[in-house]
C-alpha cells in the first residue's frame, strides 16, 4: 500500500508544483498575463478617445476662425463702403466706388456653354464600307 501512495503521490506532488510554476510565469511575464490584453484593450481605447477629441477640437477651431474671417471681411467692406461714401467728392464717383465695390464683393462664375452639336462622334468611315479603315484615316491627317 505504501508503494501505491508513494507512486500517487508523487505525481500529484508534479502537478501542484507545475500549477504554482504556471501561475507565477502568467503573472511575472508581461505579454502572457490574461490581464494584460484587458490593459492594452483599455490604452488603445483612451487613445482613441483622445484622438476623438482632438479631432472635435480641431473643427471647432476651424469654424470659429472660419466665422472670424467672415466677420473681419464684412468689417472689410463696411469700412470701404464708409470710406467711399464719406471720401468721394461728387456723387458721380460715389456711385462708381460704391458699384465697384459691390461687383468686387459678389464672385465672378462663368457659365459653361452647351456644345454646338449633340450628335456623338462617328466611329465608322463614311460611305458604304461601314467601318474604318486605316486608309480612310491616313487620308483625313
Amino acid at each position: 500500500m505504501e508503494q501505491s501512495f508513494a507512486a500517487w503521490l508523487l505525481p500529484a506532488l508534479a502537478l501542484v508544483v507545475g500549477v504554482a510554476i504556471g501561475f507565477l510565469l502568467a503573472r511575472l511575464l508581461p505579454g502572457a498575463a490574461p490581464g494584460g490584453v484587458q490593459n492594452k484593450l483599455d490604452e488603445m481605447q483612451e487613445r482613441f478617445e483622445a484622438y476623438q477629441s482632438e479631432v472635435v477640437s480641431h473643427f471647432n477651431t476651424t469654424a470659429s476662425l472660419v466665422h472670424k474671417l467672415t466677420q473681419n471681411y464684412q468689417d472689410i467692406q463696411e469700412h470701404l463702403s464708409e470710406g467711399a461714401s464719406r471720401l468721394a467728392l461728387d456723387e458721380l464717383t460715389r456711385q462708381r466706388l460704391l458699384a465697384a465695390l459691390s461687383e468686387s464683393s459678389q464672385p465672378t462664375r462663368e457659365r459653361i456653354t452647351a456644345p454646338a452639336s449633340t450628335e456623338p462622334p462617328k466611329d465608322y468611315a463614311p460611305g458604304n464600307s461601314g467601318s474604318l479603315h486605316d486608309e480612310e484615316v491616313l487620308k483625313k491627317a
